[in-house]
């Protein structure tokens, strides 16, 4: 094993179970490191709602005997610390989901992937902050106020799970989940510089409390490729709850084949998108990386247009207002004022308005399922630009690259891949913007259902960019 950094906050999973087996390192030590750095730095960033420091002591000196003993062998994920979004239920753990409506409740279940990771042995030691209701790609509540990126704190960590993104950044914790509605894994993955993996969809089971909506998937956040299949080895699979939930269960090994000879499709605007140069800069950086890595990579035109917009806002609107537009009447004043917007909006949709979205899915992938015929993957940027900054609204104007864009939807090119959730999804970062010294972060996108694909992909980035992340972390 490689001699290990100075800080354990910092490990990767795969880094810090090898210390573990080898006792050179302690499940108590790397989490004691974490709370260390959480108490130095979290009150300017804000990205943690509860923090479960003593009991998570606890659990990881229970860990720490079980490296130590004969005759058990350690869970998948044994003594790793986890950060839980707090719009994932838990059962009897007070379960916000950003909002004031929501300040004292407490679940009476755990959400399926959430109680996979647990029981695979993972502590979770704190909650990551969200917008409202997850409704934002920047993370702001009325319940818990502003997050800040830990690389420039004038910026958002992303959203929604934009608490999950910059705790993974600020080396708070190991491993961190998130949910993923129109990139809220992915962008914060990207804004951070850290991986974050969409799953195809009913590859993991949804909550109880979304069953069967298809622009929703529950999925890992990390510092690693290898660390992402970790958790996603224990988080996907069939689940009684979840009508949706495939039996077919995809193992990810720990180490992939080459990736020579494989074809990949560039897209650096998905057909419609305003993309700052940097982005395009690191988006052909990452296309350069994989030709040298032996890939054939050729630019391609989706044909695609903000159509893809239209109809995702129609679909995220209308299921915003089945969900939560019962709280209007008595909680109006309490809720985000954006939230009540999104609200009021998804109450004038009809049902055929909703319904033609499907008919817009239809159009999108068949024009994406042509690039498909040629090609293995299709690699494109996470976001547009880098980050947008921790106080703006979003509706406050946008420009890239001296043009007017949409000001919610505009910078986040994740989107249109809940629209086609049957297609895997994975975020890694591509590289820096000197300017704001933030991340950026490339998407790989594969065929429906070709999770090892995406990975293969991913994990060949992640070893040839000379894992460029874990050299280099945010000075706080």
């Amino acid at each position: 094993m490689a001699e290990l950094p100075q800080d354990p906050a910092y490990l990767t999973a795969t880094e810090a179970l090898d210390a573990f087996r080898a006792r050179k390192l302690s499940p108590l030590e790397v989490l004691d490191a974490q709370i260390a750095r959480i108490e130095a730095h979290n009150a300017g960033l804000n990205l943690i709602t509860y923090e479960y420091f003593e009991r998570a002591r606890e659990q990881a000196r229970q860990a720490s005997e079980v490296y130590g003993k004969r005759g058990r062998e350690p869970r998948p994920l044994e003594g790793l610390t986890l950060a839980v979004k707090d719009w994932h239920s838990v059962k009897g753990e007070i379960t916000t989901y950003g909002s004031k409506v929501y300040r004292d409740f407490r679940p009476d279940q755990t959400a399926p992937t959430v109680e996979r990771l647990l029981e695979a042995g993972a502590v979770m030691h704190m909650r990551t902050t969200t917008p409202e209701f997850a409704h934002s790609a920047l993370t702001r509540s009325p319940l818990w106020g502003l997050s800040r990126s830990p690389w420039n704190r004038a910026f958002s960590p992303g959203g929604s799970s934009g608490g999950a993104g910059g705790a993974l950044a600020a080396g708070f914790t190991t491993l961190a989940d998130g949910t993923d509605g129109g990139g809220s894994v992915r962008i914060p993955a990207s804004v951070n510089g850290v991986y974050g993996y969409k799953p195809p969809f009913g590859r993991n089971p949804l909550d109880r409390e979304h069953p069967g909506e298809t622009l929703l998937h529950y999925g890992p956040l990390a510092r690693s490729v290898g660390d992402t299949a970790l958790m996603q080895n224990v988080m996907s699979g069939p689940h009684p709850a979840d009508l949706y939930s495939l039996r077919e269960r995809v193992m990810l090994p720990a180490q992939f084949e080459s990736v020579k000879g494989l074809r990949v499709a560039l897209s650096f605007d998905l057909g419609y998108f305003r993309v700052a140069p940097v982005v395009r800069q690191n988006t052909q950086r990452m296309a350069e990386l994989l030709r040298e890595l032996g890939c054939s990579v050729s630019e391609v035109d989706l044909g695609w247009t903000s159509e893809l917009a239209d109809a995702w806002t129609i679909r995220w609107e209308g299921l915003f207002w089945a969900l939560a537009g019962n709280l209007l009447p008595e909680h109006r004043d309490d809720l985000d004022p954006f939230v009540v917007k999104i609200l009021e909006r998804g109450r004038e949709h009809d049902v055929s308005r909703f319904y033609g979205v499907h008919q817009t899915r239809y159009e999108a992938y068949q024009k994406l399922a042509a690039v498909f015929e040629h090609n293995d993957v299709l690699i494109c940027p996470t976001t547009a630009i880098p980050s947008v900054p921790a106080e703006r609204s979003n509706e406050d104007p946008l420009t890239i690259d001296g043009a007017p864009v949409h000001p919610y939807t505009g910078w986040w090119m994740t989107y249109p891949f809940n629209l086609l959730s049957q297609c895997p999804v994975m975020s890694v970062p591509s590289g820096f913007c000197a300017e704001s010294g933030m991340p950026t972060g490339l998407q790989v996108v594969g065929r429906t259902f070709d999770d090892l694909t995406v990975y293969r992909v991913a994990a060949a980035l992640d070893a040839a960019d000379s894992p460029w992340f874990r050299r280099i972390h945010p000075k706080l």
